[in-house]
């Protein structure tokens, strides 16, 4: 019997989501693409979804999270600053360290 265990891990800020899978995907994105319009496209979310949550990454946030440029003649865009970057960097690291513990945790259940 092959058992398996299942969490999804975030962070709240005043009882609000800060960061969790799908705030860090679209921070990404936004860092492969240069652009939250681009980013948005690419994980089939509409542009006034990806707005909202990026807005509330950077309400929540200590620092910015990103810096936008507006429009012109080489186009507006939106990137990540390096605290938007270690952010993404940490909260990785929190979620491999989450499923190793589980995994660990997991072979108490398989040692019985």
């Amino acid at each position: 019997m092959s058992y398996k265990i299942k969490s999804r891990v975030w962070i709240e800020y005043n009882n609000h989501v800060f960061l969790g899978e799908g705030r860090v995907q679209l921070l990404k994105a936004i860092n492969e693409t240069g652009s939250l319009s681009k980013a948005a496209q690419s994980l089939n979310l509409s542009y006034k979804k990806a707005w909202h949550l990026l807005d509330s990454i950077n309400k929540s946030a200590k620092k910015p999270v990103t810096i936008n440029s507006t429009g012109g003649k080489g186009g507006g865009g939106t990137l990540l600053t390096d605290y938007g970057k270690s952010l993404i960097d940490v909260f990785n690291d929190i979620n491999q360290n989450c499923w190793r513990f589980l995994d660990e945790q997991l072979q108490k259940i398989d040692n019985l």
